[in-house]
């Protein structure tokens, strides 16, 4: 009989560099759910990486067991050791993992509590196992259940009176501290999600100059090409950046910065 099974850490438990580490990017998920459903005891599984957290939901007959397998999957995806990241992990079986996506689902656990954007994440995180036959009765099941309470919490509390994510917070943030952002210029770091969030507050608030760096050029050009998108005109210049000495450091190594300046 399967049981369900939750591995996972968030921003409660892990940093940001930890979770930048281990998560799953959305190109190569159809491969990582494959991978998953190779590891030995696991059913049934889900994969579910955003900026705030990353959890992989299971189907398994020997929950102890399988946890510590895909612990070491996590590890071994991502090459890097289980020792770095093991004791952040949070490992639930049965009616605790029940319990925890619904209030992932309903935003509840959100760093931002009522923040709309991890509702669609979910959605389109089952939607890809699902379409990759990697979920089944089990998963299925929950997912449906999780995502049709939400819509329940959303339409019948007041959670969702007010529009928020934590991109929206720091613009709020930023014009309280500094007032009118006309006359400001900002620098984005990343090209995430919520970068473009921000980017796109940013551009209705008014903001004269937006920067955007990033450590992957095309990441960073592709995030910032929707900020201004149906906004007023602007004029983009590019800026690929690299050391005086034209040589990179370890950490440089493979990435690149480009900074979009709007004016």
């Amino acid at each position: 009989m399967n049981d369900l099974l939750l591995v996972g850490l968030n921003y409660r438990t892990a940093p940001l560099e930890i979770r930048e580490k281990i998560s799953f990017s959305e190109k190569g998920l159809d491969q990582y759910l494959h991978a998953l459903q190779q590891v030995s005891g696991v059913n049934e599984g889900m994969i579910l990486s955003t900026c705030n957290r990353v959890e992989i939901y299971a189907a398994t007959a020997n929950p102890e067991e399988s946890g510590g397998k895909i612990k070491d999957f996590i590890a071994r995806q991502h090459h890097v050791p289980s020792k770095s990241f093991g004791d952040m992990l949070y490992v639930l079986h049965g009616k605790d993992v029940v319990r925890h996506v619904l209030r992932v689902a309903s935003s509840l656990d959100s760093m931002v509590v009522g923040e709309p954007q991890i509702l669609g994440q979910i959605k389109e995180a089952y939607q890809t196992a699902h379409s990759n036959r990697t979920t089944g009765l089990v998963l299925n099941k929950l997912m449906r259940t999780a995502l049709s309470v939400a819509k329940k919490v959303r339409s019948e509390t007041s959670i969702g009176n007010r529009a928020v994510s934590v991109s929206f917070v720091a613009v709020e943030l930023a014009k309280r501290i500094f007032g009118d952002l006309a006359e400001r210029e900002v620098l984005i770091v990343g090209a995430g999600e919520m970068c473009e969030l921000a980017g796109q507050h940013l551009v209705r608030g008014g903001i004269r100059k937006v920067l955007v760096t990033n450590r992957t050029w095309y990441l960073a050009q592709e995030g910032s090409g929707d900020y201004y998108k149906n906004e007023k005109k602007q004029t983009p210049v590019f800026h690929r950046r690299s050391s005086p000495s034209g040589h990179r450091s370890p950490c440089q190594y493979g990435r690149q910065r480009l900074s979009l300046r709007y004016r």
